[in-house]
This record gives C-alpha cells, sequence and structure tokens, in this order.
C-alpha cells in the first residue's frame, strides 16, 4: 500500500469517527414562545452538562421562538419539536386536539405539566414621565400602551386577560371589565405579533408610553438594550401566567428521542432549572427558591384565568377566537 493509499483511507476512517459521532449527540428542538429566547439558552446550556454527566451521552437543543399561537401552528403544520415550551395552556390544547400531543399532557410533569410561571406587569421609560403606577393610568387619554395582539401571542392574552381580571378583583362586573378593556385598546397604537417584537416596537421604534409585557421581560431588556432604559412598574393586581410544557409524541416517536425529551422537561423542575428561571425573574415552583429572590418577585395581588374566566379554554373561544369580544372591540390600525 503506497503513502496516498495509506492517506486516504486515514482520512476515511477520520470522516466515519467523526460521522459517527454526530450521529452519537441526539439533537432535541425546543420551540418555545418569544422572550424566552436568553432563559432557555442558559437552560439548554446546564442540561447538555447535566445530560452528559448522568449519561455520558452529548446532547444538543436547538431553539425556535415565536409569537406562542404562530409557534403552535407550525408545530401543528409539520415542524418537528421534541417539545414545546410555551406561555398558555390554550396553544398545547390545540395541538393535544389534533394529536400531535398527547391527550393528558398535563398528567404528564408536575404542577400540571407548568415548571414555571410569570405575571403580567409595565414597563415605562426610564423615569417614568408619565407617573404610571396602576392599571387605571393606562386608560387616560394621554398615554399610549403597547401590547401584543391576543390572537398571534399568548404575551398578548395574558396582558387582555390581566386587564379584564383586575377590574373583577376590585368587585367589578363584566360590564365594567369590558368597559375598562375597550378603553384600554383605544390607547394602543399598533399590535406587536409576540413579546420580542412588542419590546422592540416600544425601544428600538420609540412608540408609546408604557410596554405590558411578562415580568421576565424585565431581565432581558436590560441584558440586550443596557440597564437604565425602563423602569419596572408593578400594578396592584396581576394574572398568574403559567408556562406549561409537553414532549411533541409525534417527532419523538420518528426520532426515537423520547426519553431525551423527557429528560429535557424534568430537567426544568430541578433546583439547577428553577435557579436560572428565577435568575431570568420567571418565576419557579419551588418555594424555597422563590423566597430566596423575594427582591426579584415583588408583592402582587394574583388571581387565576379560572377565577372569572372559567378556563384559559372558555377565555380562547369568548374572547380571541374569530368573531369573539376581542375582534368586537378592537379595529386594527
Amino acid at each position: 500500500m503506497n503513502f496516498k493509499q495509506k492517506t486516504q483511507l486515514a482520512l476515511a476512517a477520520i470522516a466515519l469517527t467523526a460521522s459517527n459521532l454526530v450521529a452519537a449527540q441526539t439533537t432535541l428542538l425546543n420551540v418555545s414562545y418569544d422572550v424566552a429566547r436568553e432563559f432557555y439558552k442558559d437552560i439548554n446550556t446546564a442540561f447538555a452538562a447535566n445530560y452528559k454527566k448522568t449519561t455520558g451521552k452529548d446532547i444538543k437543543v436547538d431553539q425556535s421562538h415565536a409569537g406562542t399561537s404562530t409557534q403552535a401552528r407550525a408545530v401543528n403544520d409539520g415542524l418537528d419539536a421534541d417539545v414545546v415550551t410555551f406561555n398558555t395552556t390554550t396553544d398545547i390544547d390545540f395541538l393535544a386536539t389534533n394529536g400531535v400531543v398527547a391527550k393528558d399532557w398535563r398528567a404528564k410533569f408536575p404542577h400540571a405539566a407548568s415548571p414555571t410561571s410569570s405575571t403580567m406587569l409595565f414597563l415605562v421609560r426610564n423615569g417614568n414621565p408619565k407617573g404610571i403606577k396602576d392599571w387605571d393610568d393606562l386608560i387616560k387619554p394621554d398615554v399610549k400602551v403597547v401590547v401584543v395582539n391576543p390572537k398571534t401571542g399568548g404575551n398578548g392574552r395574558m396582558a387582555y386577560l390581566a386587564a379584564w381580571g383586575q377590574v373583577r378583583k376590585k368587585g367589578g362586573t363584566d360590564a365594567q371589565a369590558l368597559d375598562y378593556v375597550t378603553k384600554l385598546y383605544k390607547n394602543v397604537p399598533v399590535l406587536a405579533k409576540g413579546g420580542r417584537d412588542a419590546t422592540s416596537i416600544f425601544l428600538q421604534r420609540n412608540i408609546g408610553d408604557v410596554l405590558i409585557t411578562f415580568e421576565s421581560e424585565v431581565v432581558s431588556v436590560d441584558r440586550e438594550f443596557g440597564a437604565n432604559k425602563v423602569d419596572a412598574i408593578h400594578p396592584s393586581i396581576s394574572i398568574v401566567a403559567e408556562n406549561p410544557v409537553a414532549v411533541v409524541e409525534r417527532t419523538v416517536a420518528k426520532k426515537g428521542t423520547t426519553d431525551a425529551a423527557k429528560a429535557y422537561l424534568n430537567f426544568l423542575y430541578s433546583d439547577e432549572a428553577q435557579e436560572i428561571a428565577a435568575q431570568h425573574a420567571i418565576r419557579p415552583t419551588k418555594d424555597a427558591i422563590l423566597k430566596k429572590y423575594a427582591s426579584t418577585f415583588k408583592p402582587i395581588t394574583l388571581f387565576r384565568a379560572e377565577d372569572y374566566f372559567g378556563s384559559l379554554a372558555e377565555a380562547q373561544k369568548v374572547h380571541f377566537n374569530d368573531g369573539g369580544q376581542f375582534d368586537k372591540l378592537y379595529t386594527v390600525k
């Protein structure tokens, strides 16, 4: 065998080894909501290290982010997500109805398959020039509000439900809540597609006086745009926004990634992952870690969607489906 042949054999062996290594590494796709990019970037790094330590195997987790409803439709239409990590249960219910995730997905993981939660608060420009303190300030004539379209993102649905529910929590009627929400959306100059789009509209396009968004967006804004760009205003009342997760049965059955996908979602309940959540101002379900970060999670009177809407599924039908309450009160500008 001459030198050239030996070299070719050696190169072939190296290529085969590299190919085997690539084949040996499991890759998962996490399809998630818009403002969770930075959180899952940190989670994926921690999970890969933990998975290697506990199994001896390499794993890589890819991310996809947009408004939750947009993401749910993409997965339903064939996007090969191994897991979905959303911010409203209705988008996972949609996938369950179509057989993409398990019908009993809530029973697959603790806390009804919601390892974390959040709530809605207000971001205002540094120094709070309009003096915004609570919900009543958002319907003043000179206040412009930036919010996500509730028909495309869970961020927007939770903002709408928080606005409606805070009226009820204070003893108001549904008629009074409708009146308030109608006034609020008259102050909305443009609807964002998702949470990060809303932040860009607010900070890059400089539209609006206040942004209604998830509590976790405070950390993301400081990291992406720099500190002292916004002030966080915690309203007196807001809604519990659960962050539900599910294995995409259709994909994992095809790829053979069921165990890895389950390991990934179970990792979200670990102390390490719950700490990462708290560091991103996402509320952990573990009480000890929640208490540890008490300075991050300000006291807010919280209500659940079930308190005033029956369920998120009922709220979807009444308020957000085509021809629903939102379509009646908001005219696209």
